[in-house]
């Protein structure tokens, strides 16, 4: 799997190499949600009724393959896949509380949604 902006760091930019990690439509949901114990893809599937199948499969394995999170296979049947952070990934719970912190200030109405658990 490539991505497009993956090596995309001009001038050495740190928020250009955030962003490369952590940017997009999901993937701070993503996060958010894994920090909350809703860890299993049956589970962000629900939670994040607008996302794709393909589109969650494709954002959880570049957050793995970044370190971001890991991914726990148990030898059940069936059997059962949940994600957690890595000790690298929870390096990045400041700026998600961040952006949830200034979301909750800015926003015009108070929605109750999949956010509302940190």
């Amino acid at each position: 799997m490539v991505r497009k902006t993956k090596e995309f760091t001009p001038g050495n930019c740190p928020v250009v190499f955030c962003m490369n990690i952590i940017g997009g439509k999901w993937k701070p949901s993503i996060i958010h949600m894994i920090r909350t114990d809703r860890n299993r893809y049956s589970i962000l599937l629900k939670n994040i009724s607008e996302i794709s199948k393909q589109t969650l499969t494709n954002q959880l394995r570049e957050l793995e393959s970044d370190g971001i999170i890991e991914r726990i296979i148990f030898p059940e049947i069936p059997p059962r896949v949940e994600y957690n952070l890595t000790e690298y990934g929870k390096t990045i719970l400041p700026i998600i509380d961040s952006m949830y912190k200034w979301g909750r200030q800015n926003m015009k109405i108070d929605m109750k949604g999949y956010c509302d658990q940190i």
